[in-house]
């Protein structure tokens, strides 16, 4: 064989890999036009009994110097990346996606803004005890220029006996305190049947992390026109965590916080594992802000600081953490709360940076 042969026979090649990669392209808009059709009809994607009968008839058609194992490996690749291509598309049609809105989406709480490139503080008791608790909290935080009161007044809890909150007595407490300071409120409600109720009293409705999933409250707070903080789930993957997001924004709210909290791993060191590259990872694939809770991440207020460091620093719009007058007699998570001194250095530190950030 000559070289000029040779050469002939790599340009059959070369024709060769671009005529499968144009069968590959025209395979690959039809699996599109099929997963749009399977959409609609509310069919999982996925069917192995119908990617069985496709592999049989490639076996029964097979003939060729390939090995069959070495044909259906092919194959099966080609139905793989055929799946994650219906998977792609699918991404692209959610509403809290860059690919639907590329620029940010602006959360504004009574003209606290997140998502504009500001970086806030978002500041308060684990759970409302009484007024005067929360009262303290909150002088300490606006006479550091704070305006974003968190605080428990429904407190789902791991054990049935731990203190459940105050209820509406401490909404009523926490918009009290509010409207007295001059600050927002920021508050967990649990079901769907307390929204209605909690929109005289709260600014943000904050979703916790073992609500995330609970579908039916996502779609209510979804229907309402308030700034929702949703929370991780305990063991959630940022793409279920996107979807929770979803539900809320399909329903016409799009002020919606994302708050990374910590998820659970094998590691005992914190009370959970902060995720710090979801930060920029849900910045990335949203356009929803995204705060950090480093109080529940962690647990340890010894990690405060160099969490809520690593979390503006990576662009977080907003840092949340716990504060309270008493930490030892506090009626729940008492270990992780600062109390007003160690609050005071926290954020004036955290001011430090982030000016050595801008």
């Amino acid at each position: 064989m000559t070289t000029n042969d040779l050469s002939q026979l790599r340009d059959k090649i070369d024709e060769v890999n671009l005529q499968i990669l144009e069968l590959l392209n025209k395979r690959g808009e039809i699996v599109q036009e099929i997963g749009h059709v399977k959409e609609k009809q509310g069919i999982v994607r996925f069917d192995p009994v119908r990617e069985r009968q496709s592999l049989d008839l490639i076996i029964e058609n097979h003939d060729g110097p390939f090995e069959l194992s070495t044909v259906q490996h092919i194959f099966k690749e080609i139905f793989k990346a055929s799946l994650e291509l219906q998977k792609d598309n699918h991404k692209k049609a959610l509403l809290v996606s860059r690919k639907a809105q590329p620029e940010n989406t602006i959360v504004d709480v009574n003209g606290e803004t997140f998502g504009d490139g500001s970086q806030r503080f978002i500041m308060g008791p684990c759970a409302v005890e009484s007024y005067d608790q929360v009262k303290e909290v909150a002088v300490a935080m606006k006479e550091q220029g704070l305006t974003l009161l968190r605080g428990g007044a429904f407190k789902p809890r791991t054990s049935p006996y731990d203190f459940q909150g105050l209820g509406i007595e401490g909404l009523q407490i926490l918009r009290r305190v509010a409207d007295e300071v001059g600050m927002s409120v920021v508050s967990e409600i649990l079901t769907p049947q307390d929204v209605e109720t909690a929109l005289d009293y709260v600014d943000v409705i904050q979703i916790g992390a073992r609500n995330m999933q609970n579908f039916e409250l996502l779609k209510t707070v979804g229907s309402v026109k308030k700034p929702v903080l949703l929370k991780r789930g305990l063991a959630a993957t940022i793409e279920e965590f996107i979807n929770a997001a979803e539900y809320i924004i399909s329903r016409g709210n799009d002020q919606i916080i994302l708050c990374e909290r910590g998820i659970r791993t094998y590691e005992k060191a914190t009370r959970n594992t902060l995720d710090i590259s979801a930060v920029p990872i849900l910045k990335k694939e949203t356009h929803l802000p995204v705060t950090v809770d480093v109080t529940h991440s962690t647990g340890r207020k010894d990690l405060l600081f160099p969490a809520a460091k690593a979390a503006l620093a990576i662009g977080a719009d907003a840092v949340m953490a716990e504060v309270h007058p008493d930490p030892a007699v506090a009626l729940s998570d008492s270990a992780q709360q600062m109390d007003i001194a160690e609050f005071n250095s926290f954020i004036e530190d955290l001011k430090t940076f982030k000016d050595k950030l801008a």
